[in-house]
């Protein structure tokens, strides 16, 4: 066999690798393609369908409700999906989460008035109504016992009523008076230890500071910094040279 020959034949083999393996390329792409379709579906319109219903149908696809949440709506009767994420018509994996929004029919419950009351009175009061107490923070209050509700959400009596839940205000009680920390530095920790007892400050952590800067037993920093706000419970630290 010449030369040439040996080339055309070394080309032709090249040439059907080639082919061989781009079919083999194409052939898994659409593989994997149709793969992935095949666990797909397509989300159904949940919306105003009753809970049991879409769980029965998005069971069939392979699907999961997951309740985010419960509504007063006056368009849903209760127990009726109110919407629906993915939205109706979306390609969706089998196994994904359908979030959806459930109604309790229309508001038929008047907020109560808890400002005033015990935060544990709010407590019964709003389950007694069929409410539920969702976030409660606390904050000083001026002029409010500890554990006393200051403030609503929704406020007593609303008549638009979207969510059964009653978010809570409650009072720490009056705030601590303030004072502005005094400057202590360069000042003997003997005599600082006497001012603040008579002026009710208390003294923390004293930490030794080797220097030659300074007479031993004075104060190099202080923590809070001078002219911090602080309380009669603060307590403040020293760095002494030693």
């Amino acid at each position: 066999m010449s030369l040439r020959e040996r080339i055309r034949t070394l080309f032709r083999l090249f040439l059907l690798f080639t082919v061989l393996v781009a079919v083999a390329l194409i052939s898994a792409i659409t593989t994997i393609r149709l793969s992935i379709r095949g666990h797909q579906e397509i989300m159904p319109n949940l919306v105003g369908a009753p809970l049991e219903a879409a769980q029965r149908i998005t069971s069939g696809l392979g699907l999961e409700i997951k309740v985010e949440d419960k509504l007063f709506s006056a368009q849903y009767a209760a127990n009726q999906i109110v919407s629906q994420q993915p939205p109706a018509g979306t390609r969706v994996k089998v196994g994904q989460h359908v979030h959806v929004l459930v109604s309790l029919g229309s508001p038929r419950v008047a907020v109560p008035n808890l400002v005033g009351t015990s935060l544990r009175a709010a407590q019964i009061t709003t389950i007694q109504r069929g409410l539920t107490v969702g976030n409660v923070a606390a904050l000083p209050w001026a002029g409010a016992e500890p554990d006393q509700v200051v403030a609503q959400d929704p406020p007593a009596l609303t008549a638009n009523v979207h969510s059964p839940v009653v978010n809570l205000l409650v009072s720490r009680g009056e705030s601590p008076p303030a004072y502005l920390c005094p400057n202590f530095v360069g000042q003997p920790l003997a005599a600082v230890r006497r001012t603040a007892e008579k002026a009710g400050l208390k003294i923390g952590s004293v930490t030794p500071v080797p220097t030659d800067a300074a007479p031993q037993g004075t104060i190099l920093d202080q923590s809070p910094a001078p002219g911090s706000k602080i309380s009669s419970d603060t307590a403040i630290g020293f760095q002494v040279a030693q």
